[in-house]
């Protein structure tokens, strides 16, 4: 087993001084380049209902292969013609999933790159904040809709709004979606620790396996999760229930401990790690 398994590295090692000569390290690079291209597709597709139509695709592949193989005439010519049109298919089949990756693709804040962190004290504040606005707006009967903004711009949903730019407080939060406040039927956008925009539109999702019994509230708040990174608080104005959509997932009926958690690793997360790797950094660099 042994003399086995050294023959067979030998064997591999053979093939790759075969290969000295004529891999180059562009070609290496292009590889790595479309393995990772293809692996933020598939990432990206699996978040989607698109990910079944990825499967069912597949499956044809199969099917034609298998039909070709045996010589399955009028199958093998029908699949063939099927497939040699396949990336118009894929165009008109993935539309929605291809232009909501433009859209955070061209929507993402340059800015972002460059501009100064804030302190985490500053953050976790602006999360206390809005945790306890959120809980204090059943008692009220108050509605709300609350987008946390993350790397992915959301200024072209703000300029559909009424602009703010003040500093965020529990006690204006509940200004806004007082009942009579003329601010209270739309959205808020938080942009680190300003309150960007209130009363901003954001577009529906078009997920129809949501609940029945949801309102536009929370098929906006989904909408707007599909199309870009932010994280978005839905408050129900008739059951006081509070949800969390994410990446196109809604996370409904929310006890205090678990929305403070999801906030926690949807805001403070990223936030945690990259000034632990600047923290390393500094220190190595001493």
């Amino acid at each position: 087993m042994i003399e086995a398994g050294r023959d067979l590295l030998y064997q591999f090692w053979g093939i790759i001084l075969s290969l000295r000569g004529t891999v180059r390290v562009w070609d290496i690079l292009d590889i790595l380049i479309m393995a990772f291209l293809i692996y933020r597709l598939l990432s990206f597709m699996q978040k989607t209902s698109a990910s079944s139509v990825i499967k069912g695709l597949l499956i044809l592949l199969v099917v034609a292969l298998l039909a070709n193989f045996r010589n399955m005439n009028i199958l093998s010519y029908l699949l063939r013609q099927v497939l040699q049109m396949g990336i118009i298919v894929l165009i008109v089949l993935f539309q929605p999933e291809i232009r909501k990756m433009f859209e955070r693709l061209g929507t993402t804040r340059l800015n972002n790159i460059f501009r100064r962190r804030k302190k985490q004290e500053i953050i976790e504040a602006v999360l206390q904040h809005v945790i306890a606005a959120c809980y204090a707006m059943p008692k009220s009967d108050m509605g709300a809709i609350i987008v946390l903004e993350r790397k992915v711009g959301l200024n072209d949903f703000a300029v559909s709004g009424v602009n703010i730019d003040a500093v965020v407080s529990t006690e204006l939060l509940l200004n806004i979606f007082y009942q009579n406040s003329p601010l209270h039927d739309g959205a808020l956008i938080i942009r680190d620790d300003r309150l960007l925009a209130a009363a901003c539109m954001l577009p529906l999702t078009g997920n129809y396996g949501l609940s029945k019994d949801l309102g536009m509230r929370h098929r906006a708040g989904v909408g707007l999760s599909e199309r870009s990174d932010a994280v978005v608080i839905i408050v129900s104005e008739q059951t006081g229930a509070i949800s969390v959509a994410v990446d196109g997932m809604l996370k409904r009926n929310l006890d205090k401990p678990t929305f403070e958690k999801i906030l926690e690793n949807e805001i403070l997360s990223d936030f945690d790690r990259k000034i632990k790797s600047k923290g390393r950094k500094l220190k190595e660099a001493n």
